[in-house]
């Protein structure tokens, strides 16, 4: 069985991901999935209470389960089996390297996408730090 990690942001990107991982266990590939939301930290914490530090990090558990629960939806509309989904916090392409040594996957899939004029010319930063930093096969879905 293929283990493949699937990191997922609630962009379009990601839903083609999805979608891309679906076709592959359509064409007869027994795949397991697993579902990574990762949000970053903030990366400047200066004056701010407990209280408000306290409140980004419930904004950020809403926002992470909203996004893995609307997956989890895409995921079994694609006919994956899902094994679990996971949350992390930090820098988003160490943690998707990361979570995939832990969770010993065969393949990481995820989306990129381009930004401004010469977008399409390049993958997103995310996208290239996992490339050099993974260990196994990375899937970009454009």
């Amino acid at each position: 069985m293929l283990k493949i990690l699937i990191a997922v942001d609630g962009s379009e990107h990601a839903e083609r991901a999805m979608a891309a991982v679906g076709k592959m266990a359509r064409a007869s590939l027994e795949l397991e999935a697993i579902l990574l939301c990762v949000s970053p930290e903030p990366l400047f914490y200066g004056s701010y209470s407990a209280a408000t530090l306290q409140k980004i990090e419930a904004e950020q558990d809403i926002q992470q389960n909203v996004i893995l629960k609307l997956a989890m939806e895409q995921a079994s509309a694609a006919g994956l089996k899902v094994s679990e989904s996971v949350r992390a916090y930090g820098v988003i392409a160490n943690e998707i390297v990361r979570i995939a040594k832990d969770r010993q996957v065969d393949q990481i899939v995820m989306g990129t996408r381009g930004m401004g004029a010469m977008g399409n010319l390049f993958i997103g930063s995310v996208a290239q730090a996992v490339i050099h930093q993974s260990s196994v096969p990375v899937l970009l879905v454009k």
